[in-house]
C-alpha cells in the first residue's frame, strides 16, 4: 500500500457542552495541525499517489470554511460536539467527496491539536 501526506492548520473556536469536557465547555480556541493521508493499492501511471499540489489543494478545500470560525455557528456542525475526533471525520469525509470513485484504497485524517496530543479518523475508499 502506498501513501502521501500532506499539512495544513486551521484555528477555530469552539465549545463542547457535555460534563466530560470540564472547563472545554466554555468557548475556547484551538489550533489544528491536520495531516491528510491518502492510501493507493498501486501507483498511477506517473508513479505517484497523487500530486502532492492536488492533495494540498484538497485539503485545503475541505478546511476552508471551517478555519478561523467559531465552530459552534457553522450550519453544517449544528448540534454536533466538535471534538477533535468528530472534526478528523467531517474533514476526511469532506477529502473523500472529492476524489475520484475506485481509484484510491482509503486516506486517513490526524487533528494535532497538541504536539503530545492527537485523534484522527480513517476511511477506507
Amino acid at each position: 500500500m502506498y501513501r502521501l501526506t500532506v499539512r495544513d492548520h486551521m484555528m477555530i473556536a469552539h465549545s463542547l457542552p457535555h460534563p466530560a469536557f470540564g472547563p472545554a465547555q466554555q468557548l475556547h480556541g484551538a489550533t489544528y495541525v491536520v495531516e491528510l493521508t491518502i492510501r493507493r493499492r498501486e501507483l498511477d501511471e506517473a508513479g505517484i499517489v497523487l500530486d502532492i499540489g492536488v492533495a494540498t489543494g484538497l485539503l485545503r478545500e475541505a478546511l476552508a470554511d471551517l478555519d478561523y470560525t467559531n465552530l459552534d455557528d457553522h450550519p453544517d456542525l449544528r448540534g454536533t460536539l466538535t471534538t477533535t475526533e468528530t472534526l478528523a471525520r467531517v474533514v476526511a469525509e469532506r477529502v473523500a467527496g472529492r476524489l475520484p470513485a475506485g481509484t484510491f484504497a482509503g486516506l486517513d485524517v490526524v487533528l494535532r491539536e497538541h504536539p503530545d496530543a492527537w485523534a484522527g479518523y480513517t476511511l477506507d475508499l
